[in-house]
């Protein structure tokens, strides 16, 4: 049904914002960046779009929320090991993030978030899912 995602995010320096996210070893799509807007590449068809606050008030009649003072989205990404998720989590607080909420740790996963320079949050984690419970 569904081939790709592209989750849009407000952001206040373009610059700084794409900055932090080449420190984590992301990439950006140049055919879709200019300065409102940059394609963050995150995985195979997964992109955030990375949006300066006017132009991405363009596109909703509601205020532009701030993510530093209100939870707009969780932005959950998978990675293969919880040593993976510790290294892009370290990453991210070396590049100027900072983490809401110690890492969690539930046996058959293993989580912990950062949120970026606009307070958005984003959530790493690892998972067994042959060792999950049958119901959550």
């Amino acid at each position: 049904m569904f081939r790709q995602i592209f989750v849009n995010l407000p952001i206040k320096d373009m610059a700084r914002s794409q900055a932090f996210f080449k420190a984590l070893g992301l990439t950006f799509n140049q055919r879709f960046t200019n300065e409102q807007g940059a394609c963050l590449e995150i995985g195979e068809n997964f992109y955030a779009m990375l949006l300066v606050e006017p132009f991405f008030q363009g596109f909703t009649k509601k205020p532009v929320s701030d993510a530093h003072k209100a939870t707009e989205v969780l932005i959950a990404l998978s990675v293969d090991s919880r040593a993976e998720a510790e290294e892009v989590v370290r990453k991210a607080v070396a590049a100027g993030a900072t983490t809401p909420n110690p890492p969690q740790d539930h046996g058959f996963m293993f989580q912990h978030g950062f949120a970026d320079l606009d307070g958005h949050q984003w959530e790493v984690f690892w998972m067994d899912e042959a060792a999950a419970p049958e119901q959550m």
